[in-house]
C-alpha cells in the first residue's frame, strides 16, 4: 500500500516536474532540465509559500488556545459526561470535510448568525464583511482541524496521575503552579502532537481556502491546484509538489526531535 499509494505517486510527479510543456500540443516532454524549480522559486509562488505557512500558524495556534482547555476539561470530567464532549468532539469527523466547510458559509455570511449577533450588540452594518477573508479562512481551518488538537492533549493528561497533582498541591503549588508546571510540562508530547498533526495538513489546505476564500485568499494548495486543473502546467505543478513536500518533511523532522527531546524530558 505504501509503494502504490504514496512512493509510485510521488515518484511520477518528482519524474514530471523535470519535464516542460510542448505549446503546440500541451503534451508534457521529459528534459530533466532544473528549469521549473527555477520557476517555483519565482517571488510569484513564493509569497503563497509564506503566506501558507503563515496561516497554518496562525490555525495551529488559535486551535492550541482553543483546544487545551476542552481537553483540560475532558481529562477532569468522568463517565457520562466526559462520553458525551468527547462524542461532541469526534462526531463532527464524521461528516464530510467539504460539507462541514460549506456549513460555515452561511455561518460567516453578512446575513448569518455571527453578524446578526454583532449587529445585536451595537456593531454598525458598515462593518467589513467576515466571508472571503483571510479571517474566514483561519476560523474555517480552526473548525476543521480543532478535534486533532484536542485528541492528542486529551490522551496526554488522561496519562497524569492524579497522585502527582496532589503532590505538588502538598509542595505548596496552587492551581495555576499545578497547570503550568505540571499538567502542561507532563502533556508536551501531547501539544507538539497536536501541533503537528493540524499545522501540517493547513500547510498545503486547499478546500478551505477555496470555499471561505472565494478565490480571493490564495494559499499554496491553492497555486498547485491551478496549474494542474486550470493551466494545464503539470511540470511546474509537480515541482511546486514536491517543493511542498520537501517542506512539510522538515517540519516534521524537526517536529519529531521536538517530541522525542520533550519525551526524553518529562
Amino acid at each position: 500500500m505504501i509503494v502504490f499509494l504514496f512512493l509510485l505517486p510521488v515518484t511520477l510527479l518528482a519524474v514530471v516536474s523535470f519535464g516542460r510543456v510542448d505549446l503546440t500540443t500541451y503534451v508534457t516532454q521529459l528534459d530533466f532540465q532544473p528549469s521549473n524549480y527555477l520557476r517555483a522559486l519565482d517571488p510569484l509562488y513564493l509569497r503563497p509559500v509564506l503566506w501558507s505557512f503563515a496561516t497554518a500558524a496562525t490555525a495551529t495556534l488559535a486551535c492550541l488556545v482553543v483546544g487545551f482547555p476542552v481537553a483540560l476539561t475532558l481529562s477532569r470530567w468522568e463517565g457520562r459526561r466526559q462520553r458525551l464532549l468527547l462524542g461532541a468532539v469526534v462526531v463532527p469527523l464524521w461528516i464530510s470535510f467539504a460539507v462541514r466547510t460549506y456549513g460555515l458559509v452561511a455561518v460567516l455570511s453578512d446575513s448569518g448568525p455571527v453578524f446578526g449577533f454583532l449587529h445585536r450588540i451595537g456593531l454598525p452594518d458598515s462593518t467589513p464583511e467576515l466571508l472571503y477573508t483571510p479571517v474566514a479562512v483561519v476560523i474555517g481551518m480552526v473548525y476543521s482541524y480543532l478535534p486533532l488538537m484536542v485528541l492528542p492533549i486529551f490522551v496526554a493528561l488522561e496519562r497524569i496521575e492524579p497522585t502527582l497533582l496532589l503532590a505538588a498541591a502538598d509542595l505548596g503549588a496552587g492551581p495555576w503552579s499545578q497547570l503550568l508546571r505540571v499538567q502542561v510540562r507532563l502533556a508536551a508530547p501531547g501539544i507538539v502532537a497536536g501541533c503537528l498533526l493540524v499545522g501540517v495538513p493547513a500547510i498545503g489546505e486547499y478546500v478551505v481556502p477555496a470555499i471561505l476564500g472565494g478565490g480571493k485568499v490564495m494559499l499554496y494548495g491553492n497555486i498547485v491546484a491551478r496549474q494542474f486543473q486550470e493551466v494545464g502546467d503539470y511540470p511546474l505543478g509537480s515541482a511546486l509538489t514536491m517543493l511542498l513536500i520537501v517542506a512539510v518533511s522538515i517540519v516534521l523532522i524537526v517536529g519529531r526531535r521536538a517530541t522525542a527531546r520533550v519525551e526524553d524530558v518529562t
